[in-house]
């Protein structure tokens, strides 16, 4: 299992930026994706989440409204639309999930939001 993230990078306080996600060596369909964010020093925060299908999404009150996770199971890729970027979303995001009875995680990719 591998979860390769990308698109991360310097964006101006109400910017956007999209990431991605591709997922390697599982069944990517059977399972639900997340995404979290992790600021130097600290535990990992969730910031969203998508069902197998696609047909249920979870948010973190802090980036609902602003934040769309999405996915594609043609092509084992996950998404995350970050919109109205702030300067607290300045961190590392991380793809996750939860296959074969145990956690797995990307490497994780940073998001600078600076004018």
């Amino acid at each position: 299992v591998q979860l390769v993230e990308s698109g991360g990078g310097l964006v101006q306080p109400g910017g956007s930026l999209r990431l991605s996600c591709a997922a390697f060596g599982f069944p990517f369909s059977d399972y639900d994706m997340n995404w979290y964010r992790q600021a130097p020093g600290k535990g990992r925060e969730f910031v969203a989440s998508i069902s197998n299908t696609g047909g249920e999404t979870t948010y973190a009150d802090s980036v609902k409204g602003r934040f769309t996770i999405s996915r594609d199971n043609t092509k084992n890729m996950v998404y995350l639309q970050m919109n109205s970027l702030r300067p607290e979303d300045a961190v590392v995001y991380l793809c996750h999930s939860y296959v074969f009875g145990r956690a797995y995680w990307g490497k994780g990719v940073p998001v600078t939001v600076s004018s």
